[in-house]
């Protein structure tokens, strides 16, 4: 019986996917669920089972884009599995050597043919017009053969040549790096976007970290990172910012009551948003474990598309890179995004003198056509205060019960 894997569909509104990479060759003999190749959507990179034992048939190419319901491999569920190799691919590894030996000498015949560099007497003539050597130009004739055509489109160098390599490659740009791309040119094009900026002292929150970091990880198995305070600080500034944690749906604005924070994190394939639900429930130790969750699934290509959908809110890390300052971009159809970065330590005057403190500085990009310069300042303001404070406003003055020791 001859079975159609048919492309399943990964989720809501896509319709198409790519063969990012096929995990077995035609022939191979497949077993039930195992795994045959990763098809990349325009959100996710996921892992295509095989829905029955036998041999297969690929019907599609690496770098494919494949409709959601096309046949993408046959599998023939009658073929026994074999118990040994396959003695024809031996017979021909084992007389693959013997056509390479009788092939040097008309190699090296063909090479003096034609040595590199070699031009058309038509491909001459032009060449010497533009003042073109004709060992600059790369042929694309038969064994580098430069035709009249690579003369015609030769340029002059506009420079001395430096005798390095100056090569390049192109490769195809995978489905949700494309994406990504028109997320990207869709979110400056679409929105009012504008950044502001603002500074916080960490040293609060080192101060934590350095005291509970050894007992949080004994007690909880995750360390005590930035993340959970970040988190839990924009959840406190979404309460008081509402605007913030909004959507623009054609003329309507979609107030959400509930805080689903975006994470920006890098994976195989690229740039990936997973969400962390309901963030307004969590504690420190939940956020910091759904957050490892998240970026361990990302890191292995696991993340699925339920994972990577919705958000209201988005919070980008690129000081773990060693980002200084930037201005992230909005993740449509969210209005706010905040971007952390570095920490290094600067001069600051506190109370009349200079201090040495950790400071990182903090962006936050915000769509200006549903919120205002006020909100997204006062927004701010409160993350960097809730950072600068975090015994008080983020664990009611006690960090025991906070940090569940």
């Amino acid at each position: 019986m001859i079975l159609e894997m048919k492309v399943p569909s990964p989720g809501e509104s896509i319709t198409e996917v790519e063969i990012a990479t096929w995990l077995v060759e035609d022939g191979d003999y497949v077993e039930k669920d195992q795994a045959i190749a990763e098809v990349d959507s325009d959100k996710a990179t996921l892992e295509l089972p095989a829905e029955a034992s036998g041999i297969i048939t690929l019907k599609a190419e690496e770098g494919d884009a494949v409709a959601v319901g096309a046949i993408v491999c046959l599998i023939d569920t009658s073929a026994e599995k074999p118990e040994g190799k396959d003695s024809s691919k031996e017979d021909k590894k084992e007389e693959a050597p013997k056509e390479e030996t009788s092939k040097p000498a008309q190699k090296e015949t063909e090479s003096k043919t034609y040595a590199t560099g070699t031009a058309s007497p038509a491909a001459k003539k032009i060449l010497s017009e533009k003042g073109i050597a004709a060992s600059e130009v790369k042929g694309t004739g038969k064994d580098g053969r430069v035709t009249k055509d690579d003369a015609v489109n030769a340029k002059p160098s506009m420079g001395t040549p430096t005798g390095g390599n100056r090569g390049s490659s192109r490769s195809k740009m995978s489905m949700l790096r494309r994406k990504v791309a028109e997320r990207l040119v869709e979110a400056k094009n679409t929105t009012a976007m504008l950044t502001t900026f603002n500074e916080v002292d960490m040293s609060p929150i080192f101060e934590l970290r350095n005291k509970y970091k050894e007992e949080f990880k004994s007690k909880h198995g995750v360390g005590l990172g930035f993340m959970s305070f970040f988190s839990l600080a924009v959840v406190r500034a979404l309460k008081m910012y509402p605007a913030v944690n909004s959507m623009i749906d054609d003329k309507d604005m979609i107030t959400y009551d509930f805080c689903d924070i975006s994470i920006a994190v890098s994976g195989p394939k690229g740039l990936m948003v997973p969400v962390m639900r309901n963030v307004e429930n969590m504690s420190f130790r939940g956020v910091e474990a759904e957050v490892k969750r998240l970026a361990l699934r990302a890191r292995d290509g696991q993340i699925t598309v339920d994972e990577m959908t919705g958000g209201t809110f988005t919070i980008s890390n690129g000081g773990v890179f060693g980002s200084m300052l930037s201005t992230p971009i909005i993740n449509p159809p969210q209005s706010g995004i905040l971007g952390m970065h570095n920490i290094v330590e600067r001069p600051v005057a506190i109370d009349g003198k200079v201090e040495i403190r950790p400071i990182m500085y903090v962006a936050l990009s915000y769509d200006h056509r549903i919120i205002d310069g006020k909100e997204s300042v006062g927004f701010l303001v409160a993350v960097k205060e809730a950072l600068e404070n975090p015994v008080e406003l983020l664990m009611d003055n006690d960090v025991k019960k906070a940090l569940e020791l």
